[in-house]
């Protein structure tokens, strides 16, 4: 990891800030699906934008414990992809549903049908509550959901615009589903 962090930041990034210093380019960002790797780079360089996969969700909120105050302290914006962690917050706690490109362990399940339960009882399709999640936090730019189909793509468009009761983010929070750090969505 070393090795690819040195020739990251020695060789492809001192390249990316020659290019933003000559006008070429007007931004430089980082993907991973590691909060610590992100806020590593965070601090070794200049980034305006970070894209983190899966480590900001409803089921995983480790980024708040670094990376995220990093991005609010630099003013570095944040794109979550990944939001609903490799399909199990797509497909909700079914036989078969994926967590990290795996099958979901039964402590992830047995916390997405929690998750899942607080949603209903809110009226609110868990995808929903997914997608929207990660905008409340103010570094966050932008959700970046996966979608295969173009019905996919719809279904993601229309959980974006569902009304989500602050009922419900207390809720998560008030059942440890969700950590009491996290900024919810609609709170200023």
């Amino acid at each position: 990891v070393d090795q690819y962090f040195g020739a990251a930041m020695e060789g492809a990034y001192v390249a990316l800030d020659d290019l933003r210093s000559a006008g070429v380019i007007c931004a430089i960002g980082g993907g991973l699906n590691d909060a610590e790797s992100c806020a590593r780079f965070q601090r070794a360089g200049d980034f305006d934008c970070m894209m983190l996969a899966g480590r900001y969700t409803l089921l995983d909120q480790r980024a708040l414990n670094d990376m995220l105050p990093l991005c609010a302290e630099q003013g570095v914006g944040v794109l979550i992809a990944g939001p609903f962690n490799s399909g199990i917050l797509a497909t909700g706690p079914v036989a078969g549903a994926k967590y990290d490109y795996s099958d979901a362990s039964e402590s992830i399940l047995d916390k997405a049908r929690n998750i899942n339960s607080v949603c209903q009882r809110h009226d609110v399709a868990l995808q929903a509550a997914a997608l929207q999640f990660p905008l409340g936090h103010p570094s966050v730019s932008a959700v970046v959901p996966g979608a295969i189909k173009p019905t996919e793509v719809d279904a993601n468009v229309a959980h974006m615009a569902a009304s989500i009761p602050a009922d419900l983010w207390a809720e998560l929070k008030h059942e440890g589903l969700v950590v009491e750090a996290a900024p919810i969505p609609g709170a200023d």
